[in-house]
């Protein structure tokens, strides 16, 4: 087996060998390697993936930035393919109180350590991914070492789904900011009643003054002191220095002022990023610590950590379930809305899947394990929610890139300013630099700095409260772009199985007989088809037996012995071969059902007792959500299906479709999202496994019913993890506000900015009145972001499920 392999095309393009163990005669293995490697070669970062079958092994050459080894990872192994690990990554969390413009500098600093791939760092969401080489002298300790020597507070490492402690140190931690401007308001309120209402010494009243702002720099300072160290001056240091400045020509007040007003800027745009933060960290507290499981014929209460594959757990009402699984006893409604976003309790009996951290509100389950709680859909949610909020979007990434240089632009501005003021136009030295302090707040890039991070968190932790997972901030403003929607058919638009529309009973005949035919004979058959017909019959109450024999008719139907008697099922073709005579009536009604696209089973023992009209219904929210996405701007939707066209037709009818494409193979479908996404931005919308080569090709890969899935996590961009097509426009319609308050926060902090520094050079503004308007202006875009938080999906209104063709 080959070790991986470095190959020096540029730097940020990797080769690697991927070892895979591989059976030609195994179709299914075959069928899942085909479909890995055209979802690899169309996920942008991929320049080239081949099979060597004389080496069983997978050549990738990517870029580690743009795909990140585990997410071929997750590809893989929902598709039964064990790769070898190349890089290992770590995540990290960090206090993200201060240093706004830091981001750059944290992911510059940790991209020079030896062996690292690839680092994504959101500075004011409070998250840093690092990927490095597996044998690189690193580990997440050596990784946090070093972040904190550059000057970030990091805050201890502890299990994904520990619950979190309520110490001193931990309120201290939470609340200290709000607490520092608290004593920085009281001093500075002591200093003034000091100096201008009492007979005390005018350094008493300095004394409360300079309190207030050691108090009111505090944090600052902790910021501006290991960047400094770095060679970097950020907003904090430009504070600092104006109160500092402000304090040595005697205005104390104004300096104290200053501090104070930005160390409560700072605690209040603290606690508004908590929101953000905070309701994303509700999925972490969703899991229970234990969980009561059946060994050794006892029920033992261990922790969930570990559970093994296989094992059953109970689960009683009012518990949440501990693990991904399959009910195997007991019927309940289980609130999956943590999940899936949906508002109503699912019903779970035997045979259906569950998932860690949704909620039994009624019967007793027994649930057998079939992930471990390391691999649960709720711990693969939580991860990608932390790798989104590490991943900036565009916008932000370009105000990032030039705050740094600004802000050292700004310093040498403001020197310039005072050597003017003083040595050439012999301004008063007291005035030109009382100005310049003045200059040095208004100018700082707070707000700008700050309006998207507040933004994009907003929206990411919006959308993850309502069963809308965006993979990052890139993907958030690329949906945000989208003019052309392209579904797939089956599975999306319509729920993908095959079911009884109608059942007509043949003079004689009741529609019970129907079906207690139709349904014993079929129990023995697995045709997509004969499921339904069982479903069906069982659904209303129909006992059914099992037949005495029972043999396939290819291409025509059944034959089967029930209670003696002979049984025949099936097609058209079927009866005539027997000579069955069908009665004009259902004969004509048979005609107008195929002529609606359905399929017709017939049902006939002796003579014809019946017959059963199948079809795939379309879902009920379809026609709305297209109607809905149309109102948000889009220009086209598109249907893709492999279905006959008749078919594909009549669904594009009743659901409001502009343009269809059927009887389409896999890789057709990737040839139309290439050409629709050259004419304008497109989103591809599918279910998973088979769309995904389609998906990673599109502006916007978006997997719906996405919950348990794990290819659709890994391959799409956003997820929608419930089976409810109305989270698209939700998501469409989150994705644009967003951008729409990015652009209003940019417009208004370089607005504010503008005024505040014209106004400085002119008329010569006090300092409160530039700390106000500068601190004033970074708050209200943080307010205006968080906004997002309370959008909401539009309620699904009163409609039909309608049953549309589905294929014999």
């Amino acid at each position: 087996m080959s070790a991986p392999l470095q190959v020096a095309t540029h730097t940020d393009v990797h080769e690697e060998y991927i070892p895979i163990p591989f059976q030609d005669e195994d179709p299914e293995t075959r069928r899942c390697l085909e479909i890995f490697m055209n979802t690899l070669k169309s996920h942008p970062g991929v320049e080239e993936v081949r099979w060597e079958p004389e080496h069983q092994r997978l050549v990738l050459k990517y870029n580690p930035h743009k795909l990140p080894f585990h997410t071929l990872e997750g590809i893989a192994k929902d598709l039964g393919l064990e790769l070898q690990r190349r890089h290992r990554y770590c995540v990290i969390h960090l206090d993200p109180a201060r240093c706004r413009e830091c981001t750059e500098i944290l992911e510059s600093r940790l991209s020079q350590l030896p062996g690292v791939v690839s680092v994504e760092a959101n500075v004011p969401g409070g998250t840093v991914t690092v990927e490095y080489e597996p044998d690189a002298p690193l580990t997440p300790s050596s990784v946090e070492q070093t972040v904190r020597k550059l000057g970030f507070r990091v805050l201890e490492r502890v299990s994904t789904f520990q619950r979190r402690t309520t110490s001193l140190f931990q309120l201290w931690r939470q609340n200290h900011e709000l607490v520092l401007a608290t004593i920085a308001l009281l001093f500075l309120v002591t200093g003034l009643v000091i100096e201008h209402f009492t007979s005390l010494p005018r350094w008493a009243a300095i004394g409360a003054y300079a309190i207030s702002i050691i108090a009111g720099g505090y944090e600052g300072a902790r910021s501006a002191i290991p960047m400094l160290r770095q060679g970097v001056l950020d907003i904090d240091f430009l504070m600092i220095v104006s109160a500092l400045g402000a304090a040595y020509i005697g205005h104390w007040a104004e300096g104290a002022t200053l501090l104070f007003l930005f160390s409560l800027s700072g605690a209040l745009e603290t606690f508004a990023m908590d929101r953000t933060r905070h309701a994303i960290e509700k999925l972490m507290e969703l899991r229970p610590k234990e969980a009561t499981v059946r060994r050794n014929g006892q029920e033992v209460r261990v922790p969930v950590e570990e559970l093994e594959v296989g094992e059953e757990v109970i689960v009683r009402p009012g518990e949440a379930i501990p693990v991904d699984g399959v009910v195997v006893e007991g019927i309940s409604a289980v609130d999956q809305s943590p999940i899936t976003g949906e508002s109503i309790p699912v019903t779970k009996r035997p045979g259906d899947k569950v998932f860690a951290g949704t909620i039994n509100t009624e019967g007793s389950l027994v649930i057998r394990v079939t992930k471990r709680a390391s691999d649960s859909t709720l711990a693969k949610i939580i991860q990608l929610v932390e790798e989104a909020q590490s991943e900036r979007a565009p916008m932000q990434r370009l105000i990032d890139k030039y705050s740094q240089p600004y802000a050292t632009a700004v310093v040498l501005g403001v020197l310039a300013y005072i050597g003017v003021g003083t040595w050439v136009l012999k301004w008063p030295f007291h005035e030109v630099f009382y100005r310049a302090m003045t200059l040095l707040v208004v100018a700082s890039p707070c707000a700008l700095v700050i309006s998207t991070p507040a933004s994009i968190l907003s929206a990411i932790a919006a959308g993850a409260r309502n069963g809308v997972l965006f993979k990052g901030g890139m993907h958030l403003e690329n949906m945000a772009r989208i003019q052309i929607v392209a579904f797939d058919k089956t599975g999306t638009l319509t729920y993908g199985k095959p079911q009884v529309v109608r059942v007509v009973p043949a003079p004689g005949f009741r529609e019970e007989d129907v079906l207690y035919i139709a349904g014993s004979v079929e129990r023995r058959s697995e045709h997509p088809l004969a499921k339904a017909i069982v479903k069906y019959a069982q659904e209303r109450g129909i006992s059914l037996d099992e037949p005495d024999m029972f043999r396939a008719l290819v291409g025509k139907g059944v034959r089967a012995e029930l209670n003696g008697e002979r049984i025949y099922i099936g097609n058209d073709r079927l009866m005539k071969e027997l000579g069955r005579e069908i009665p004009p009536e259902l004969e004509a009604l048979a005609r107008q059902l195929r002529n609606e696209g359905m399929t017709v089973v017939w049902v006939s023992n002796k003579q014809v007792v019946g017959l059963l009209a199948i079809a795939d219904v379309v879902r009920p929210q379809a026609a709305q959500a297209i109607r809905e996405l149309r109102a948000l701007g889009v220009k086209r939707i598109v249907m893709l299906t492999g279905d006959h066209r008749g078919v594909a037709e009549a669904i594009a009818r009743q659901v409001g479709v502009d343009e269809v494409y059927a009887e389409l193979l896999p890789e057709d479908k990737v040839n139309i999202i290439r050409q629709l996404d050259q004419e304008a931005p497109t989103a591809m919308v599918g279910d998973g496994i088979n769309d995904a080569p389609a998906m990673a090709l599109a502006t916007v890969g978006i997997a719906m019913g996405a919950a348990g899935t794990d290819v659709a996590l890994e391959t799409a961009d956003v997820v929608l993890m419930a089976d409810d097509l109305l989270k698209l426009p939700f998501a469409l319609d989150l994705s644009r506000r967003a951008r729409r308050i990015v652009y209003q926060n940019l417009a208004f902090s370089v607005g504010v900015m503008v005024v505040l520094v014209i106004s400085t050079l002119t008329v010569g503004i006090p300092l409160p009145l530039g700390v106000v308007g500068h601190e004033g202006s970074t708050l209200i875009v943080v307010l205006n972001g968080l906004r997002l938080l309370g959008l909401s999906p539009k309620e699904e209104e009163p409609t039909q499920a309608s049953p549309v063709p589905v294929a014999a």
